[in-house]
C-alpha cells in the first residue's frame, strides 16, 4: 500500500488498523517479527508514515484449525430428528476460532452427535447462530442443511424472538425504549464493535425490570443479531453492561469476569412441523446472586 498526502504523519500500527481487519496487537505482533516493511526496510510500530511510503506486509502462514470431538458435557434443554436446544455456560465458546481451539460448543456436540448440518463448514458443524464467550442461554443447533437453512432465513427475516437478561451499570429513566442505530467494526480498534455511520442495521428493544441502587435490571428483545449488539447499544446509551471490560467499566464490584447477559427465551417455528416452539433458560446462579445481593424482588421470576 502506499500512502497519500492526507495520511502523512500517523503512527504505523495505527494505520495499518484502519487499513486492515487486523487488531492492532496483531499488527504490532508483525512488526516486531519484522513482517512489516516500509520502503523495503524493517519498520517499527511507533513509525511515522510519510506521503508516498510503500508498506509491505508478510504474513504468516495459515494455521489449520482441526476440530475434533470431545467429551464436554452440554446441558441440552430439547432435542429431536432436526434440531437441538443448548443451554450454553459462560466461558464456553462456541466454535474454535484461533486462541480457541478445543473446549467449545462444536467440540462437544461433534462427541455426541451424529448428525450436525453441513451449511457452515468443518468449523462451525450446526451452528446456525452465536453467543459471545461469557454470554450464556439458548442456542439453536441444527441436524441438516435443510433445517439450518430455514431457521436462517426466519433468524434473517426477524422470525426468530430471542430475549436476554442482563444487568447494567447506572438507573436508566425510562421504562422502555428502543435503540435503533448502525453496527459496524470500530474503526479505532478492529476487536471491538461500535456504532458507526456506515454500518449495518440494529435494532433493541428493552423493558426495564427493576432498578437496583446504582443498577438496573433489564428484558431486552434483539430484533437484529449484529456482533456484540446488546453490549455496544447499552454501552452507547452511556449503560455498559456489568462485567463487560470490553465496552464498559473494567472494574465492577462484584468481581465477576465477564459480563452479565444471558439468552433466556427463544421462540422459532419449527421448520419440520411448523410448531411454534418456545424455550427458557432460567438465570444461572452466580446472575441470581448478584440480583439477591443487590435487592431484587423480581429474580425468582427468571429463576425456574
Amino acid at each position: 500500500m502506499i500512502i497519500k498526502s492526507y495520511e502523512d504523519g500517523i503512527r504505523l500500527d495505527q494505520f495499518l488498523t484502519t487499513k486492515t481487519d487486523f487488531s492492532r496487537s496483531y499488527l504490532q505482533k508483525l512488526i516486531k517479527e519484522k513482517r512489516v516493511k516500509i520502503n523495503n526496510k524493517m519498520a517499527k510500530a511507533s513509525q511515522k508514515v510519510k506521503f508516498g511510503d510503500v508498506i509491505n506486509i508478510e504474513l504468516p502462514p495459515v494455521q489449520t484449525i482441526e476440530t475434533k470431538p470431545e467429551d464436554i458435557p452440554l446441558n441440552i434443554v430439547y432435542e429431536d430428528d432436526d434440531l437441538i436446544i443448548v443451554n450454553k455456560p459462560k466461558n464456553m465458546v462456541v466454535h474454535p476460532a484461533p486462541g480457541n481451539y478445543t473446549g467449545t460448543l462444536v467440540n462437544a456436540l461433534l462427541f455426541s452427535q451424529r448428525n450436525l448440518s453441513t451449511i457452515n463448514g468443518v468449523i462451525r458443524p450446526g451452528i446456525v447462530h452465536r453467543l459471545d464467550k461469557d454470554t450464556s442461554g439458548l442456542l439453536i443447533i441444527a441436524k441438516n442443511d435443510k433445517t439450518h437453512k430455514e431457521l436462517a432465513e426466519q433468524l434473517k427475516n426477524h422470525q426468530v424472538d430471542k430475549i436476554y437478561l442482563t444487568l447494567v451499570n447506572g438507573i436508566i429513566k425510562n421504562d422502555t425504549d428502543i435503540i435503533q442505530t448502525p453496527i459496524g467494526r470500530n474503526p479505532k480498534d478492529r476487536k471491538k464493535m461500535a456504532v458507526v455511520e456506515n454500518g449495518k442495521e440494529a435494532i433493541t428493544k428493552y423493558n426495564v425490570i427493576e432498578r437496583l441502587n446504582k443498577y438496573t435490571f433489564l428484558e431486552v428483545n434483539i430484533k437484529t443479531g449484529r456482533t456484540h449488539q446488546i453490549r455496544v447499544h447499552m454501552a452507547y446509551i452511556g449503560h455498559s453492561i456489568v462485567g463487560d471490560t470490553l465496552y464498559g467499566n473494567k472494574n465492577n464490584e462484584f468481581g465477576i469476569t465477564g459480563q452479565l447477559l444471558h439468552a433466556y427465551s427463544l421462540v422459532f417455528i419449527h421448520p419440520s412441523t411448523g410448531e411454534y416452539m418456545k424455550f427458557v433458560a432460567p438465570l444461572p446462579d452466580y446472575f441470581i446472586d448478584i440480583l439477591k445481593r443487590l435487592g431484587s424482588k423480581n429474580f425468582s421470576r427468571f429463576s425456574k
